[in-house]
């Protein structure tokens, strides 16, 4: 298994259909597991797709529309049975604390963990840990909503060559490694830049400048497409984008892997969105998201 994959729990909008769960999607990030946007039937989702309580870390949630949230009193509950060992932190619009505590409280049962609620009340950075920075910006929805983006920071690709040319080998690399010189040889001397990683997960929204800005340079950008093309203004009223708007703006930002997802009901044949947005300019991978996927992060170039 990857340790840095995208699994699919869900890909349909506003209601599943026999073939689409609600949203759902897990990032496994190394020792991360992310959970976005729980929809109804989440928690059956991660025993199909081998996902347990106990790999979830965080929860993110975009908004409070029914389809991006009505999971999270399921899995709340799932997570304080089976007793998860470690803390669970919330992030979610801060306008919507009422729903959030609904849905925490919906029904009896017993808290053994420690779940940290963090309410976002503007755009910006959410955390940052040893292997990366999670920053959320507000999107242009009927109700509030954000998206979120998770960066690895930049550091250094040892050269082995290099190494084994100048005499540096054993504990001298990590020590090379942490002071920046060893005896007169220079950190950049055998090491080359390695870009951190990016992710980017958009979901409903009207086309914003917070979309190019969550999607800039991502390794893997996850992005609604509720409506084809010629259905543009149903999308516009609804606060949504089209598959030929998230593919331009997936091209435009240099977007190595997209994978859309949160179609409407009314389109029985993915493969027109596949179509679309290769008419759309994006020429990168491209996945039209199914339930129980499994998208590996791509390799570093």
């Amino acid at each position: 298994m990857s340790q840095r994959e995208l699994i699919v729990l869900g890909t349909a909008s506003q209601v599943p259909t026999r073939h689409r769960n609600h949203n759902g999607y897990v990032l496994r990030w190394d020792g991360e597991g992310i959970l976005f946007d729980p929809g109804e039937g989440t928690q059956r989702q991660m025993l199909h797709a081998g996902v347990a309580a106990h790999d979830l870390t965080r929860i993110c949630v975009t908004h409070f529309h029914g389809d991006h949230c009505l999971g999270l009193a399921g899995v709340i509950q799932r997570i304080n049975l089976d007793r998860v060992p470690h803390p669970v932190t919330a992030y979610y619009p801060a306008s919507g604390q009422r729903f959030f505590e609904r849905l925490r409280y919906a029904t009896a049962y017993r808290e053994t963990v420690r779940l940290r609620e963090q309410p976002i009340a503007q755009g910006g950075a959410l955390t940052t840990t040893q292997g990366f920075t999670l920053y959320a910006r507000r999107l242009d929805h009927p109700v509030e909503s954000f998206g979120y983006r998770l960066v690895e920071p930049d550091s250094r690709r040892m050269l082995p060559e290099r190494l084994a040319e100048l005499g540096i080998q054993g504990p001298d690399i990590g020590r090379l490694q942490r002071e920046g010189e060893l005896r007169g040889v220079l950190l950049e001397d055998v090491s080359e830049p390695r870009r951190g990683q990016r992710f980017a997960f958009v979901m409903d929204t009207r086309l914003c400048n917070a979309v190019f800005a969550l999607a800039e340079d991502c390794d893997l950008l996850v992005i609604e497409s509720t409506f084809l093309d010629e259905d543009e203004p149903l999308a516009t009223e609804h606060g949504h984008l089209t598959v030929g708007q998230a593919a331009r703006v997936a091209a435009f930002c240099g977007v190595r892997h997209l994978v859309l997802t949160h179609f409407s009901q009314r389109y029985p044949d993915p493969a027109v969105f596949a179509q679309q947005a290769r008419a759309a300019g994006f020429t990168g991978e491209l996945t039209i998201a199914r339930d129980l996927d499994r998208i590996p992060v791509p390799k570093r170039v």
